[in-house]
């Protein structure tokens, strides 16, 4: 059994957009021209954004922050990912993503890539997101001290 945590990507134009906004993935698998398969190792931290449309527009839009989980732990289900996932945060509804999109830019800008932002945070940000309130920044100096507690916690 493959200790990957799988997540299908679909794409179909003007109708259907599921891509990755960050991670770093282990696999890809082509499966068709609307279809592939990329997957993550345990403790991977992914952005999976979803897009519907239909005739008259967007349908929904939403985005999960997640991690990968090993085979046998306990993990959320998510919508095309296989097994599932810690979730960190979701956002759902097109003015929510768009700020946790602004979120990771400016995590981005800062030169720090969002593969390597404390899980804490992403949850602290989902926590305020929903609660309809800033997050704080992600600094410099928060990620040193993440990388700092990061070394000395087994």
């Amino acid at each position: 059994m493959s200790n990957l945590t799988h997540v299908e990507l679909v794409w179909l134009k003007k109708r259907i957009e599921n891509y990755i906004r960050f991670g770093k993935v282990a696999s890809n698998r082509n499966i068709d021209r609307s279809r592939r398969v990329v997957s993550f190792t345990p403790g991977s931290i992914f952005a999976f954004v979803r897009w519907t449309a239909n005739d008259f527009g967007t349908v929904a839009s939403r985005i999960d922050i997640l991690r990968a989980v090993a085979t046998g732990e306990r993990c959320s289900t998510v919508a095309y990912v296989r097994p599932g996932a810690d979730i960190l945060l979701t956002a759902i509804g097109w003015p929510n993503v768009e700020k946790v999109l602004k979120i990771i830019d400016a995590i981005e800008a800062i030169g720090i890539d969002p593969v390597d932002v404390s899980p804490d945070y992403w949850r602290h940000a989902h926590s305020r997101l929903a609660a309809r309130e800033a997050p704080r920044p992600y600094t410099r100096q928060r990620h040193e001290a993440w990388l700092l507690r990061r070394r000395v916690e087994p």
